[in-house]
């Protein structure tokens, strides 16, 4: 999948009469599927391959919820602002962003889309949201630009903008609840970290799934965790849960290929990481059947190639299946539901 940097996105803008993210034929077609009833949200996976590794197939990990007037980014994967655009999505909408924990897989396109809105002069306000290190990497990424800025285009007497007007960043934690103005967004932290409970790890770090209670209907995002009470308690009746899914012994092969450097010990704490920090089909099925969620939505396949070769995505629902009864999508980029 070819992806487009936020300079790249730009250029294309400067040099054509068109408006903002028009699409050629190909991707104007990917971008027509169904969708809800006029007035409704709809979220759409941008990027379902779960990181490190890139994969020439799928995205990083990150999600669109929008409908006229309003988008939002949950997870911002690298090419997060060009599957955006792929997915016919204005820019100049985007009014939150929701990130789930700081590993880079999930924070990677954040850079590129705070600089297409510095490049095309972006100035709604714009709010992320994130755990605890949030506001760190967003402080850093906007001195990141200044110099950027302060160039702009290159004209003489132009005025430089600041990077940062009109951004926010709120820190959330466990319990949070924040409510915008036509839905509430709940917080519950995970088990994608299992730092000692008194260690200073535990008190900086967290990782957050959400619940976007929306008009018409509840969604829930797990991000990245392994089998957790909180999350299940989170998803309670939801209409639809978004999780993640690790193949687990895929995984294990895929990086003993592609990361040989690893010592020992380093390989040991990714396996340990993999193993008990992610959810597999059985830890899906019996959460999802405990929750008493209507459907379940399954991206961030982690586990290479194995992940998307023919015939995974049916047994992998199969799978789901064995536990629980409502119904198993496992979604591709820019799937819509």
């Amino acid at each position: 999948m070819t992806k487009l940097t936020a300079r790249t996105a730009w250029l294309a803008l400067a040099l054509t009469a068109t408006p903002l993210f028009s699409l050629p034929a190909f991707a104007q077609a990917e971008a027509t599927a169904p969708t809800k009833a006029a007035g409704a949200y709809e979220w759409v996976t941008l990027g379902t391959m779960g990181g490190p590794m890139p994969s020439a197939t799928r995205g990083e990990p990150a999600n669109l919820l929008s409908r006229k007037g309003s988008a939002h980014l949950v997870d911002v994967g690298d090419g997060a602002a060009s599957a955006m655009a792929v997915a016919g999505s204005d820019y100049r909408e985007l009014r939150t962003i929701w990130i789930s924990h700081i590993h880079f897989d999930h924070i990677g396109g954040l850079f590129g889309v705070l600089g297409l809105r510095l490049q095309t002069r972006g100035t709604t306000p714009l709010t992320v949201y994130g755990p605890p290190g949030t506001k760190a990497i967003v402080t850093g990424l906007i001195d990141a630009m200044r110099p950027s800025a302060r160039s702009g285009f290159g004209v003489p007497g132009e005025v430089p903008i600041d990077p940062g007007a009109s951004i926010t960043v709120v820190e959330l934690d466990d319990g949070a609840v924040v409510k915008l103005d036509d839905f509430t967004v709940r917080v519950a932290s995970n088990s994608h970290y299992s730092f000692p409970p008194d260690s200073q790890n535990a008190k900086d770090f967290r990782s957050l799934s959400f619940r976007f209670d929306l008009p018409e209907r509840s969604i829930v995002y797990t991000g990245d965790t392994g089998p957790s009470d909180k999350v299940t308690a989170l998803a309670k009746g939801a209409d639809m849960l978004v999780t993640e899914l690790i193949d687990i012994e895929a995984t294990l092969t895929n990086l003993r290929r592609r990361a040989r450097q690893l010592s020992p010990e380093e390989a040991a704490n990714m396996e340990r990481h993999l193993r008990d920090h992610h959810v597999t089909t059985t830890d899906i099925g019996k959460m999802a059947s405990a929750a008493g969620v209507k459907e379940v939505v399954v991206t961030h396949l982690a586990g290479g190639g194995a992940a998307t070769e023919p015939g995974a995505a049916d047994r992998y629902a199969a799978e789901i299946g064995k536990l629980f009864s409502g119904r198993v999508r496992i979604a591709k980029d820019q799937d819509r539901f």
